[in-house]
């Protein structure tokens, strides 16, 4: 019980922090997302919802929302990096500069936007896949909760 607990609080952590990461830079540093990252904020947002409420109630089961969105999260953050990477044969992710080239003195300027994106998708999948695996070796309740 104590390691879906943490992993609950731990994802629920990882999704806050992408989540106000997210805010800090539109609202704080007055960037424009592009339409990639309001995909990826539609994705992100619920999961600081999803995983509030099931750590208050140690819901392991909880994966089966959260792996979807943070699959799909994934799959637009890397597409997103793919864009940053390749802008000559992808394109670029908006009009004028993107969010792409934007980087961040951390690690000698790797992190930008959309890595971080990504960086957070995986660790949220990382540990629904986690949580999963918790879920399969508990034993099932034969009673519903409102019994």
């Amino acid at each position: 019980m104590r390691t879906v607990r943490g992993l609950l609080v731990g994802l629920t952590f990882v999704a806050g922090v992408a989540t106000a990461g997210s805010l800090y830079f539109s609202l704080g540093l007055g960037l424009v997302p592009c339409t990639l990252c309001w995909y990826q904020r539609i994705l992100m947002y619920p999961l600081v919802v999803v995983g509030a409420v099931a750590t208050v109630e140690t819901r392991a089961g909880v994966w089966r929302t959260v792996l979807p969105l943070s699959l799909c999260g994934t799959a637009v953050a890397a597409y997103h990096v793919a864009l940053q990477v390749m802008p000559a044969q992808t394109g670029s992710c908006g009009i004028g500069e993107s969010c792409a080239a934007i980087q961040y003195p951390m690690l000698g300027g790797l992190l930008t936007i959309p890595r971080l994106s990504l960086v957070a998708f995986l660790g949220v999948s990382v540990g629904a896949l986690l949580l999963a695996a918790a879920d399969r070796r508990s034993p099932t309740e034969t009673t519903t909760p409102w019994d």
